[in-house]
């Protein structure tokens, strides 16, 4: 049984001031972020009266990261990561200024214009930062580190939504894009402040057969030389996780899982309608709360990370995410009203932080500081298409009939996942090779 030491986080926080910065940057910036997602979808809506409208602002955001963010975690590899953090949250910042020239339809151009350039500085933001986080503590403070990194990510759900409305409402586009790029200026101030060095610590010199010599006699041949070395150091990411058990299996669950978290996304929003005779307003309630238990997961894999296995957080966590899903979607069968949804939210934010802790701390141990940008960049693709996949799949399938059915997918989706890790890499880590792989 894990001990519970209610102290545990505040000591670590206070003991890596590292981290802390590295956390309030992170923080700051998803906060602003879903003051901007927020409040560009109010925004939108109330300028075009166009659901289309509004589809097309997510796609904007969405493309970009599945068409370059693998090449990104290469190049990230490359990059000093604490600057390439530093850097990306200037660009993010001076990217955002077009949208104060938006002021009726006639220039809501602008906004796709700006979300796709957004999402192609922000593919390299991403990998930076979880490839820089094991660098601010020492492996035995991973898990609780991920757990607090969880927490940020979930105040930054709660804070940033209901804040987003708000300045929305106020001051409309200019308004949330001037409060995002405050965000993201203040999170580079932060991470500027870091004294942990963003050098990557080794890099694998490129095959010779992969990667001819860019220093060839015409431009040509150097810039097919620097193209070859990037193409061989992206199936080096790949073979990374093609060849360790564990990366691979936890590429396999979220391929499963992510299809679900597509359907979820897709289906949610009319099960509230349709089948709890929900308003707009439940609906925004229920979706939200879900961050109250993962404040409260993130804080529990805080306090026990010194005994909790990550591996078996994973598998457990899955699965009991599954369950309380299942609940969700099938409770409204015997009785339809909201409110058991919204406490289902909440329950299911507990194991959902653990899940996601546990991940990460696993990624983290079993790669190289090397492969690490290219590694999470390939699981965030992974992610990337199987939501498009999954909620492809609920758009075909889930009319008003199919709702319940096709979002039971999801939750049997995180409970085939527990299993599937449970059956590769057993109950808890035990003998298994958490070694980083090297290719």
């Amino acid at each position: 049984m894990a001990s519970v030491d209610l102290r545990a986080p505040l000591r670590l926080l206070g003991r890596a001031p590292d981290l802390r910065l590295l956390l309030g940057a992170g923080l700051v910036s998803m906060t602003g972020d879903r003051v901007l997602g927020i409040g560009l979808a109010y925004s939108i809506y109330a300028l075009t009266g166009s659901t289309l409208a509004s589809a097309t602002a997510l796609l904007s955001a969405f493309v970009p990261q599945v068409v370059i963010g693998s090449v990104a975690g290469v190049l990230v590899d490359r990059w000093d990561r604490k600057r390439t953090m530093v850097l990306t949250n200037v660009l993010l910042a001076a990217g955002l200024l077009p949208l104060l020239l938006v002021s009726g339809t006639s220039r809501i151009w602008l906004v796709y214009v700006v979300l796709a350039a957004e999402a192609c500085v922000e593919v390299f933001f991403s990998p930076a930062e979880q490839a820089f986080l094991p660098r601010v503590v020492g492996d035995r403070d991973l898990v609780a580190a991920n757990g607090l990194n969880g927490q940020m990510s979930n105040l930054a759900r709660l804070v940033g939504s209901g804040l987003g409305g708000v300045v929305a409402a106020l001051g409309g586009i200019r308004a949330v894009a001037v409060v995002d790029a405050v965000s993201f200026l203040l999170a580079a101030a932060l991470v500027a402040r870091i004294r942990t060095g963003g050098t990557v610590l080794a890099i694998d010199a490129p095959d010779p057969a992969e990667a001819p010599d860019a220093a060839a006699d015409d431009a040509a041949g150097a810039v097919r030389g620097r193209l070859a070395a990037l193409v061989g150091e992206w199936r080096d990411g790949v073979r990374t996780v093609a060849g360790n058990r564990v990366v691979s299996t936890l590429v396999i669950a979220l391929l499963v899982t992510s299809t679900g978290e597509g359907i979820m996304g897709t289906l949610f929003a009319p099960f509230v309608r349709h089948v709890l005779h929900g308003s707009g307003q439940v609906y925004g309630v229920i979706s939200g709360v879900q961050a109250i238990g993962g404040l409260a997961g993130g804080f529990a894999v805080a306090a026990v990370a010194e005994r909790w296995s990550p591996v078996t957080m994973v598998w457990v966590g899955s699965i009991l995410f599954g369950l309380v899903d299942l609940a969700i979607f099938a409770y409204p069968l015997v009785w339809v009203s909201p409110w058991p949804a919204a406490a289902g939210m909440v329950l299911v934010g507990l194991p959902g932080a653990v899940v996601v802790a546990g991940t990460m701390t696993l990624f983290q141990r079993c790669t190289t500081d090397a492969h690490r940008g290219r590694v999470f960049s390939l699981m965030a693709l992974a992610q990337a298409v199987s939501v498009v996949v999954g909620s492809t799949l609920a758009g075909l399938w889930g009319g008003p009939s199919g709702i319940i059915p096709i979002l039971a997918l999801q939750g049997v989706g995180y409970v085939v996942a527990g299993l599937l890790v449970l059956a590769r890499l057993g109950a808890r880590e035990g003998s298994l090779d958490l070694a980083p792989t090297r290719s």
